[in-house]
């Protein structure tokens, strides 16, 4: 008998509900303006100060378009 699945390496664990990956923060930046982003854990979003916009984050997924994100006052 083999061991493993032969699927590869094994998935990366769960993260906590509401939580994104770390590493996809770290190289994630505002489609319009390039920017760094800041993750608003409560509110699930993704902030561009610059751009003054904010990016919805559904199911751990940031959903980057432009055209989703609120405006920020």
């Amino acid at each position: 008998m083999q061991s493993g699945s032969g699927q590869g390496p094994d998935p990366a664990p769960e993260r906590p509900a509401g939580s994104v990956d770390p590493k996809l923060l770290e190289i994630l930046v505002c489609p319009l303006t390039k920017g760094p982003l800041e993750f608003d854990a409560a509110k699930q979003e993704l902030i561009s100060r610059k751009a003054k916009l904010a990016y919805p984050i559904r199911d751990g997924i940031p959903i980057m378009l432009p055209e989703e994100a609120r405006k920020l006052e």
